[in-house]
């Protein structure tokens, strides 16, 4: 099959099928040029206007420029230069914020360590990736400390999540927010670091092609691996979000804001809650966790215009016992996924009727594309998205392609055929991360190929049919079992191990790991033991039930046998 006449006959379909009033280029609000200059110009443009809100707590555009610049001050002063390595470990909080752009300002690389590593997975990353500072939570720090020596690590900057918390609340804490934390000796402390620094430091050229953040992902095969991101992919993604995200025939809300609980460790958080507030010169109501009278009370106070989530999180607002005091006239906009509970006419009837909102699927993407490759807006008359095969991801965002190629040869399907999801985006990833074998792999001829099932039907609309059979979704968040296998390989009482996903009706799938023990005395272990060593080793989501095996089944060619392995599931 002919690509250039495939993908000429698949732009006519999304042209024909594109809905009215979306744009159909990316929309850049300031221009193309570097997120730090954007939050520099909305600054000078607007310096008093609120940039973050955390729970009542607000820091102006001008404040976060200004603080942000001694971030970037106080990297050069230690010594660090362009393409350096700063990570950062720490849930969501205004000091992220500040950090992400400081280290974007002065050329340094971000990278989002997940606070709830253990130490095995703290350290994989760590040495990977070479970071010589990281600002870590003050809860976390006497971790951090016990595998400096381990690591590159040079300098351990502390802060806690209290630190900017209000004395008057506008928003319900959570419990334990505003506990102060431990003492952490030899580590400096974020805000005195702050409060001594110069805002001066010696201009640094940043430009859209400069590498900006390592977003690591898991990967089918090994431990997980940077997905490289430039300032220009940050850019696309957002302004090809802000392009498809709302109808711009409905009326904007004056003095509005956005919502992010999403982590901003995760991409998807790093989009919502760091990118896409600057981008559009908005306040982000910055939360640290989903809780659903925070956010009923977040759209009433602050005029919310937008709320995603997840399915399970629309059925607790509407189900809240105090929904009646809250008003959500606000809303424009509501996407959700569907990692448990699934997407349904009824449920959005009922939201329809709450809030004259129809809520949607939400884009599909990877972290390897910045994460949003497709829109769905438009796209919900008669429920002919939830009428189709599932999942219905609608049609690519302005500037990205998508092909349904064969998985082991590579050839094109026709339309309505399954096969392998691939991707040619102008926010695809520039490579991983000291990995080129994996890139060459993954990345042909500028296409991704994602791993993942999907179908491009007969108008062109892209349909997202499975996984890769690897990878487990565990209350939305991604777990590889290769990874998990990777982990329980390094104990010494592990002889082999085989992870499988089972489906969960609380969490959609949960991790099984089939452990054979080695016969000498060091495989003497038992389950509770090894469970609390992976509680040690690994983040809490990934922690999996544990089945002794005697011996792994084995295909001819000496592999484990997973298919077999289902039957003991």
């Amino acid at each position: 099959m002919d690509e250039k006449a495939y993908l000429e006959r698949l732009q006519e379909l999304w042209n024909k099928n594109w809905p009215e009033n979306i744009l159909r280029e990316p929309l850049y609000p300031l221009g193309e040029i570097p997120m730090t200059e954007y939050l520099k110009l909305w600054a000078g443009a607007t310096p008093d206007k609120a940039s973050i809100i955390y729970y009542g707590q607000e820091l102006t555009f001008g404040q976060l420029n200004d603080l942000s610049d001694k971030f970037a001050s106080y990297l050069v002063s230690s010594g660090l230069k362009k393409g350096d390595r700063v990570a950062i470990m720490l849930p969501n909080c205004p000091q992220f914020i500040i950090a992400f752009y400081g280290i974007l300002k002065c050329g340094c690389v971000c990278l989002p360590v997940n606070p709830m590593f253990k130490k095995a997975e703290l350290v994989h990353e760590l040495n990977d990736a070479e970071p010589r500072i990281i600002l870590v939570l003050d809860h976390l720090y006497s971790m951090v400390d016990s595998v400096k020596d381990e690591t590159s690590l040079e300098i351990i900057i502390t802060t806690g999540t209290n630190t900017y918390l209000p004395e008057t609340p506008t928003i319900p804490i959570p419990t334990g927010l505003d506990l102060a934390g431990p003492d952490c000796p030899g580590s400096i402390d974020f805000v005195t670091m702050l409060e001594e620094q110069s805002p001066e430091y010696p201009a640094v050229e940043v430009g859209l092609d400069d590498l900006a953040v390592l977003n690591y992902t898991g990967g089918t095969t090994g431990m997980p691996k940077g997905c490289e991101h430039t300032q220009g992919d940050m850019l696309y993604t957002l302004a090809a979000a802000i392009a498809t995200a709302y109808d711009p025939t409905k009326n904007t809300v004056e003095g509005s804001s956005m919502l992010s609980y999403f982590p901003v460790f995760w991409i998807a958080g790093e989009i919502g809650g760091l990118l896409a507030p600057i981008a559009a010169n908005m306040p982000i109501v910055l939360l640290a966790r989903w809780d659903a009278e925070a956010v009923l009370v977040a759209i009433d106070r602050y005029k919310i215009m937008g709320l995603t989530g997840v399915v399970d999180s629309l059925l607790e607002i509407m189900d809240h016992p105090d929904l009646d005091k809250y008003d959500l006239s606000s809303l424009r906009s509501t996407s959700v996924s569907s990692f448990v509970t699934k997407l349904n006419v009824d449920i959005r009837k009922r939201w329809e009727a709450l809030t004259g909102v129809t809520v949607r699927e939400s884009a599909y993407g990877m972290t390897e594309t910045h994460t949003m490759d497709t829109f769905t807006m438009g796209m919900q008359v008669d429920d002919m998205d939830l009428k189709s095969k599932p999942v219905f991801c609608g049609l690519p965002m302005p500037g990205t392609q998508l092909k349904i190629v064969d998985f082991q040869t590579g050839e094109l399907k026709e339309l309505g055929e399954d096969g392998e999801i691939a991707i040619k985006t102008p926010s695809l990833m520039k490579r991983y991360w000291r990995n080129p074998e994996a890139t060459k792999r993954d990345i042909i001829e500028g296409w991704l190929h994602t791993g993942d099932i999907g179908m491009l039907d007969e108008q062109g609309y892209l349909h997202y049919l499975g996984r890769t059979k690897e990878m487990l979704k565990t209350k939305g968040m991604s777990v590889f079992p290769t990874e998990i296998e990777g982990l329980l390989a390094m104990h010494p009482a592990v002889e082999a191990c085989a992870v499988l996903g089972k489906s969960d009706e609380k969490k959609g799938e949960i991790p099984i790991a089939f452990v054979q023990r080695k016969t000498s005395d060091e495989g003497q272990i038992t389950e509770a033991e090894l469970i609390s060593w992976c509680r040690e080793n690994m983040a809490i989501y990934k922690v999996p039930v544990i089945k002794f095996i005697e011996k792994l089944p084995l295909t001819d060619t000496g592999k484990i046998n997973k298919k077999n392995l289902h039957n003991f599931l």
